[in-house]
Formats: C-alpha cells, sequence, structure tokens
C-alpha cells in the first residue's frame, strides 16, 4: 500500500509540475553553461590556495599607487580596483603573484541574464519566484519518490546498484538514469527550494557589518604588510574581497570579506579589531547558491547541466511508461458474469499484462469467451472455468500495484463451482526473490477447495522465450486449446527433431498402468535428467512432453496409459529398435542442484522417472532422500532392483516408500506430514525439495509445507520457492 502511494504521488507531482519543469530544465541547461564559459576566458588565477594575503598586498602596492579594493568571483577571477603609478583608474583581472594584468572585465552576457531572469521568477517578479519555489520543492518529492521507489524495485538500499532487468526503453532508462541522477536532482532541488525561501523573505538572512571600536585602535607597535599574521593565516582562496584603507589614518582599516566571517585589520599593526562570523542561514544560502549555479566548480557545473537534461528525459520516459500503461488496458468484449476464461494479471509497468492481452486475444479468436483484469478486480465469476493469472513479483517479494488486495479477495469470495487455474510468474533471478508473489497466488490457490489446478506452476526468467514456450505448451496440451507461438514465431509444424531408438518398451507386455521405454539417442545425447522429451504423435503440430531420465547415457521415460491418450498411446505401441523423432526442450529450473547440502525428492506414479536420473548421476554422493508413492507393490517393483544398486553405491541415501491402495493404504504426502521436523529443518539448512508428479499430490505437498514452514522455520514457503528450494514439475 505504501508502494502504492509512493507510485501515484510520484506520477501526480510530474504532471502537476509539468510545464514549470520543463521550463526549469530548459533554462538550467543554459545557465549551467555558463561557468563552462567562463572557465575558457584566460584572466583565471591559478593555485589561490597556496597563494596568502600577506604574499599579494606587498607585491600590488608596489604597483599601484592607490588600490580601492580586491574582489575574488568563482574563486578563480582576482579583480582589482585601483589608480597605477601614472594615476590612470584600473579595473581588471589580474594575476596576484605579480599583479600584471590579464584582461578587462566585460559586460555580463545578454542572453545569460535573460534566462537567468527567466530561471529564477519567469518574468513575473514575486509571483513568478512563488511558482519556480513551488516547482522546486516538488521536484525534491519527485526524486524522493523516484529514490524510495527505486529501493523498493531493487529490494533494499544495498542492491540499489544491482542488475536491472531490461524491460523496454523507457522503464529501463528511466530506472537505469534515476539511479544516478536523482540524487544530484535532489540536491538541485534543495537549494532551489532554499534559495526561493530566501528570496520570498520566507527565511531571514541577516549580514552584519564588524563592528569596530575606534578607542581600541592602536598605532603601534607598526609592521610591515608582509608581517601581518592574520593575513599569512588567510589564502586568496578563502577571500570573497578586500576593503582597502580610504587613508593612511590609522582610523582607517582593512576589510576583509571572507567565505564564512567578515574581519577588520589595522592597517598599521596588523591586529583584528574586530570579527563578524557569518549566521548559519547566511553560511546555508551562500551554499545553496554555489551548488545549484555550478559557479565555483566547472565539474559539477556539468554535473548540473546532464541532470537537467535527465529531468527533460525523465518528463519523457515517465509519460511514455504511463501511456504504456493506458495502451494496454484491454476492452473486453464479454462480461465478467458470462465469460469461461478469466485471465487476471498483476503488473507494475504493463509488460506482464502485454502478454496476457496476446493470450486473450487469441482465445477471443477462437470463439473463446474471455475476459481480461487485474488480480485486484477479482470478484465472483459464475462460468468462469478456468482462472489464468500472469503476475510479477514487486519489491521484496511483493505484489505489484494492481494486485495487492488479491490473496486476501480469493478466501472473502470464493467460486462457486470447481475452476481450474494456472499460474505464470515473471521476473529476474538477478533478484533474492524470483517470482515469490507467483508463488504466494499458487500457494494460496492451491488451499481452496473449489479451485483446482490445471497445470503446474510456471515462471519466466527475464523474459525467455524458452519459458514462455514450456508455459504455452503445458497449457495448450491440458486444456486442449492451440495457443502454441503465441509469443514467439508460431511453427506449424514440428522443425530440428532428432532420431531416437526405442531399446526397450515395457508397454509391449502390459495393457494398463505405467510402463517404462528407453531411448538412445542418434549421435551425442544433449540432455539431463529433469529436462522434456517432445514428441509429435501425430505428426503435426500437437506436442506433448514427457519427463526424462538419463540413465547410462540412454532416455528413461515412465509413462501411464490413458484410454485414447494421444502420447502415451503412441509410445505404448512403439516396438524395439522402432525410430522415433522427438527433440529435447531444457527444463533447468528442474535439475539436480549444482550447489546444496542435501535434496529431498518427491514422486508419485511417472514422476520418479527423472529421479532416477538424477540419483544415477550423483557421482558427488549429495544426500539424497526419496519420497515416493505407487498405487500398489506392483508398480514399484520395475524400480526396486534399480534403487537398492544405487542405495549400497551411496547416491540415495533414504528411501520411503507408500502405496495407495494395499497394506497401509498411505499417499506419499502422508510420508511428508510424518517426516515434517525433518523437511523442515532441511530447507532451513539449504536443502532443495524436488517434486514430480500429478498435480493433485503436488497440492497436498505444497499445502502441508505452507502449513509446517511458518510453524518450524520462521519463513513462509514462498520465501523457500523464491530461492529456488522447492523445485516442481507436475502435470
Amino acid at each position: 500500500m505504501i508502494t502504492k502511494v509512493w507510485r501515484y504521488s510520484h506520477l501526480t507531482l510530474a504532471v502537476s509540475s509539468f510545464i514549470f519543469l520543463l521550463l526549469a530544465a530548459v533554462t538550467g541547461i543554459i545557465l549551467s553553461a555558463e561557468p563552462i564559459s567562463q572557465k575558457v576566458k584566460p584572466y583565471a588565477a591559478g593555485n589561490l590556495q597556496n597563494t596568502d594575503v600577506a604574499t599579494v598586498i606587498p607585491i600590488l602596492k608596489t604597483q599601484y599607487s592607490e588600490i580601492t579594493s580586491i574582489t575574488v568571483e568563482q574563486g578563480r577571477f582576482v579583480l582589482l580596483q585601483a589608480i597605477d603609478n601614472n594615476g590612470d583608474d584600473v579595473k581588471a583581472y589580474i594575476n596576484p603573484k605579480n599583479g600584471k594584468v590579464l584582461g578587462t572585465p566585460g559586460k555580463k552576457n545578454e542572453f545569460f541574464q535573460w534566462v537567468t531572469t527567466l530561471h529564477r521568477s519567469l518574468f513575473l517578479h514575486e509571483t513568478g519566484r512563488l511558482f519556480i519555489g513551488l516547482t522546486a520543492f516538488l521536484l525534491a518529492l519527485i526524486a524522493i519518490s523516484g529514490i524510495l521507489l527505486t529501493i523498493q524495485r531493487q529490494r533494499g538500499i544495498r542492491r540499489f546498484f544491482a542488475k536491472i532487468q531490461k524491460d523496454g526503453f523507457s522503464q529501463y532508462y528511466h530506472v537505469i538514469l534515476g539511479r544516478i541522477l536523482l540524487i544530484p536532482i535532489l540536491i538541485i532541488a534543495i537549494s532551489g527550494t532554499y534559495l526561493s525561501l530566501n528570496t520570498l523573505g520566507i527565511l531571514k538572512t541577516v549580514k552584519s557589518s564588524v563592528d569596530v571600536n575606534p578607542d581600541h585602535i592602536k598605532a603601534s607597535p607598526v609592521k610591515k604588510l608582509k608581517d601581518f599574521e592574520v593575513f599569512k593565516n588567510i589564502s586568496l582562496a578563502e577571500v570573497q574581497s578586500i576593503e582597502f584603507p580610504f587613508s593612511e589614518d590609522v582610523e582607517d582599516y582593512f576589510i576583509l570579506t571572507l567565505k564564512d566571517r567578515e574581519i577588520a585589520v589595522n592597517q598599521l599593526t596588523g591586529e583584528v579589531l574586530a570579527e563578524n562570523k557569518y549566521p548559519f542561514t547566511l553560511l546555508l544560502n551562500n551554499l545553496s547558491l554555489d551548488i545549484h549555479t555550478g559557479r565555483t566548480n566547472v565539474v559539477w557545473a556539468v554535473v548540473l547541466g546532464i541532470s537537467s537534461i535527465g529531468i527533460l528525459f525523465f518528463i519523457y520516459s515517465g509519460f511514455a511508461i504511463t501511456l504504456k500503461r493506458i495502451s494496454k488496458r484491454s476492452k473486453n468484449k464479454y462480461k465478467a458474469a458470462d465469460c469461461n476464461f478469466i485471465i487476471l494479471t498483476g503488473s507494475e509497468n504493463g509488460s506482464t499484462h502485454g502478454y496476457a492481452i496476446a493470450l486473450h486475444k487469441s482465445l477471443l479468436k477462437q470463439g473463446k469467451k474471455s475476459y481480461l483484469t487485474t488480480l485486484n478486480n477479482y470478484t465472483l465469476f459464475p462460468k468462469a472455468e478456468q482462472l489464468i493469472i500472469f503476475t510479477s513479483t514487486y519489491g521484496l517479494g511483493d505484489a505489484p500495484a494492481n494486485a495487492g488486495r488479491f490473496l486476501k479477495k480469493i478466501t472473502q469470495t470464493p467460486q462457486s463451482q470447481t475452476v481450474h487455474y494456472s499460474v505464470l510468474g515473471f521476473g529476474s533471478k538477478a533478484y533474492p526473490d524470483f517470482c515469490k508473489f507467483a508463488f504466494d497466488v499458487h500457494n494460496s490457490l492451491s488451499k481452496q477447495s473449489w479451485a483446482t489446478p490445471l497445470i503446474d506452476i510456471h515462471t519466466v526468467n527475464d523474459k525467455s522465450p524458452q519459458d514462455l514456450q514450456l508455459w504455452e505448451e503445458a497449457w495448450s496440451q491440458m486444456s486442449g486449446i492451440e495457443v502454441n507461438g503465441l509469443f514467439t514465431q508460431k511453427a506449424t509444424k514440428p522443425k530440428k527433431l532428432k532420431d531416437f531408438v526405442v531399446q526397450s518398451n515395457t508397454g509391449q507386455t502390459r495393457t494398463e498402468g505405467v510402463f517404462q521405454i528407453r531411448l538412445s539417442a542418434k549421435g551425442k545425447l544433449k540432455a539431463k535428467s529433469g529436462d522434456l522429451l517432445a514428441i509429435y504423435p501425430a505428426n503435426d503440430h500437437r506436442e506433448r512432453l514427457y519427463s526424462i531420465g538419463v540413465i547410462d547415457n540412454t532416455i528413461q521415460l515412465s509413462v501411464r496409459l490413458h484410454p485414447d491418450g494421444l502420447g502415451s498411446g503412441f509410445l505404448h505401441n512403439l516396438k524395439s529398435d522402432s525410430l522415433l523423432k522427438a527433440k529435447v526442450v531444457k527444463n533447468p529450473h528442474f535439475h539436480f542442484p549444482a550447489k546444496t547440502p542435501k535434496v529431498i525428492m518427491i514422486s508419485n506414479g511417472t514422476g520418479i522417472a527423472p529421479f532416477l536420473g538424477m540419483i544415477s548421476e550423483n557421482t558427488a554422493k549429495v544426500p539424497c532422500h526419496l519420497f515416493c508413492g505407487f498405487r500398489e507393490n506392483a508398480s514399484f517393483e520395475p524400480f526396486q532392483t534399480f534403487l537398492g544398486e544405487m542405495k549400497l553405491a551411496e547416491k540415495v541415501s533414504d528411501l520411503k516408500i507408500a502405496f495407495s491402495r494395499e497394506g497401509n493404504k498411505q499417499y506419499v504426502s502422508d510420508l511428508i506430514r510424518t517426516e515434517a521436523d525433518f523437511v523442515a529443518q532441511s530447507l532451513a539448512e539449504s536443502a532443495v525439495v524436488m517434486i514430480c508428479g500429478s498435480l493433485a499430490m503436488q497440492k497436498d505437498i505444497l499445502q502441508i509445507l505452507e502449513e509446517i514452514c511458518p510453524e518450524k522455520t520462521g519463513q513462509p514457503l514462498s520465501f523457500y520457492q523464491s530461492r529456488n528450494q522447492v523445485l516442481t514439475d507436475c502435470y
């Protein structure tokens, strides 16, 4: 909720101050060039920091008969007003080390004067100054809200400069440049606000002159100017101006205006007659003027110019992002109450919503009644058959702005009929809470009695086309609705298929239940256990995916024969030595973890296939605990000998089996509930839990984990899911 307030505040402030910000930025760019143009002038005096007043004044005294004042401009130019030995008036920039004239001050550039007035007051005097001051204040609020939103987006201030997922030109560079320029823009805004308050008289800055008591002025002992201790301790870099005595009378004295104080110095003895330190408000006003104009530092003037250009870009990109969000609001053809397919989105910047629109249009084109809205607009959908959820994650695993109320709503508003759901999460693995909100949504729906998963939760890393394709294929297969190629180039017929040879097929001796089939690749096998094998039973676009176990460089599939099943029937009829054209689909999110202290594998039925391959490949002997469920012992027998050998080889540490139709009649979920302490402790110790099998089994397992994780570890299940400690591949 706080994030939403800051986001809308950021936009509202930008919109309300748009015109004045535009004027201030353009004039700021021009004015930042003035200090730079001054730098190229040839009469700058160098190394003023190492040039003290005691050295300079005697030198000038020998070359000029009478000196009125010395002024140091912009910390670089020494301006002398004097009368030379010929009696001529001198007003010139000099080299303070030898008194040589370097140049004469010219008339101030009229264009810069005009732009300065426009920048300060819009030529509207006090009214204009008020508008500009308010604009500077609003800019400060915009910068603060932008910084807070960036911190939220980056999952904390420590990750402020961490990698950013590229998400369109405007969005990406709005954040990238924001991280670099928001701090200098905030400094510009605060200094500008302060200067405006001071100019308008709201802040009182009073400067009083030194007060010298004439009765305390002494005429002795007389010292030479070069021996004045006070002059020795002051460099020209500290000086703003030096006012010389009008005469040689003891009552006249030097007045030195420094950056932080004003002092009066006896012209005969060098004694400090009076000192007046400037009030803090005046020092702050001078600092604000230096910062806001860049007059004393050319590098900072360049930063000011770049920051002003940045403001123009932020105006453009901010409105481009807003227009993109608005443009992606899809108009629905049907009312929500009449639709069978409800697509709900959670999107921070509109890109996730764009994917949902593509699916929505595809369904409408095929004559389906589809309704598209945000997760926050979830309500009762009386004719819904499917909820299809596309969502990103924002901040520290939080919901996007348009999805924050969804989790509460689904418990308050249950559907009156059974509804299938599927969740597709978008994010980047560069962040620690990868797709956490998507996992929260999936887990919450799995607890609802009216909700049944159509497919397992899928995630998309950095807009990966492969991840999107996996979701398309899985959803198309289970829904019976063709959407393959929705986000990629559509292929009407499979291409680049490889040849596989059937080594064995137990389906030849079984007319029902589960059968195993082993395949060898012609050529090098590029597959890992956990990948998927895509087959095309009818030699057309219809694709079927099966989890792969790789054992002894061959692919092993476990398949349940379904009545009239297109894929299972095709595989069941394959004979030994026959040729199968298929392709391996990489599924890296379900590979055996490269670095983990322990792996807990949970499967039922044919879901054991990839685990067999992973266990076979476990040469490092990482502790593996296998929990598997079968209908009866006969279903387990094909794997019994192999797992026994793996246990002797210490590639599997523990094996627990549940039979649902004989013996104690329990499910694999019952085993997990019994071992709840072990599983929770293992997760807390960075173990990885892998689940493969039916969606019904997965729902039961996740519900158990959802209960035990907060109770026994203090973290929700989604905490471990977003850190890749709970991996699923279910169907």
